[in-house]
């Protein structure tokens, strides 16, 4: 049975187990689902003996490299939250101060760099791949560390901000000029009485291929955007092999990302969540790691006394 082809009673009934339940049977069941292992050693021994290993990585990972998130108390460019500025209805009113926003957020990541959970990952990946196991990142972040790190099996869900596609051929490249086009050198202060630049749309980033000279716009998946359905079936396709999932540094709020290890966990695969504190699909998975990415991942997937290296 295909992962994503639960029906929508089955997820609703996982969906409250834990939180409810009509029956004592069910209330204990759903008590002892609601109590995830942190010990480290149990897995472990799980960790040596998977062969396909998913990682689900989120806005967590990314945190201790000093990438800002733009999300909650303060999570403000300017007067704007994120979710204002990424809208296919803002960038149509405004492109030049949605491309003030991402030049802004391309710029700092040029100076971050990836954290020892990116690293522990890369490293884990290039390791178990020379005993013919597998790893996959399946990322909801858009900043490229994983791939600064070093990982190769990476799954994008939301795109990149070094990547751009073409408003009006289609045509998606990867572009890590700084600054992205001469005039936005300068500009993006986050500084909430900063004026707008109000670049003419002639003077944003253009297309570069023959004849095309279209506006481009970053290529990454704005709110109210539908993930990329090849993106998607790739997913798929890892989370039905693996027998062990990782879900690391993400809230399980954002969807349909949210969905991943929850589905995964439903059909008997061991679930391992590290995070700075729980979350609201804590209580389905057979780990939880509470603290900072950096601290408890590497341990948690340095190599194992089974393993044999060649």
């Amino acid at each position: 049975m295909c992962l994503f082809q639960f029906t929508a009673r089955r997820l609703v009934s996982q969906a409250h187990c834990g939180l409810k339940a009509s029956s004592s049977k069910k209330q204990k069941f759903c008590l002892e689902m609601a109590r995830p292992s942190s010990n480290m050693a149990d897995f472990r021994e799980v960790f040596a003996k998977a062969k396909h290993i998913a990682i689900i990585t989120g806005a967590g990972v990314s945190a201790e490299s000093g990438v800002p998130t733009f999300r909650g108390a303060g999570g403000f460019w300017r007067k704007w939250q994120a979710q204002e500025l990424a809208t296919p209805g803002a960038f149509a009113r405004n492109p030049s101060r949605v491309w003030e926003f991402y030049h802004y957020r391309r710029e700092v990541m040029l100076s971050k760099h990836p954290n020892p959970a990116h690293i522990a990952i890369a490293e884990c990946e290039k390791r178990l791949s020379k005993q013919g196991r597998s790893v996959v990142v399946i990322t909801q972040n858009i900043d490229e560390l994983h791939r600064k790190a070093g990982t190769k099996h990476l799954l994008e869900i939301h795109g990149s901000l070094f990547k751009t596609r073409c408003t009006s051929c289609g045509n998606v490249a990867a572009n890590y000029k700084s600054p992205i086009c001469p005039a936005l050198a300068g500009k993006g202060a986050p500084d909430p009485d900063t004026e707008d630049a109000a670049i003419p749309v002639e003077e944003l980033p253009q297309c570069e291929e023959d004849g095309c000279n279209g506006l481009l716009r970053p290529h990454v998946v704005w709110f109210g955007e539908a993930l990329d359905p090849g993106v998607l079936t790739a997913v798929e396709k890892e989370l039905d092999i693996c027998d062990l999932c990782l879900v690391v540094g993400t809230s399980s709020v954002v969807y349909p990302a949210a969905m991943f290890a929850p589905q995964v966990s439903a059909r008997g695969v061991p679930v391992a969540e590290f995070n700075m504190e729980p979350t609201p699909a804590t209580n389905r998975f057979r780990f939880h790691f509470p603290g900072p990415c950096g601290t408890t991942l590497p341990p948690a997937l340095a190599r194992h006394e089974t393993e044999i290296i060649s």
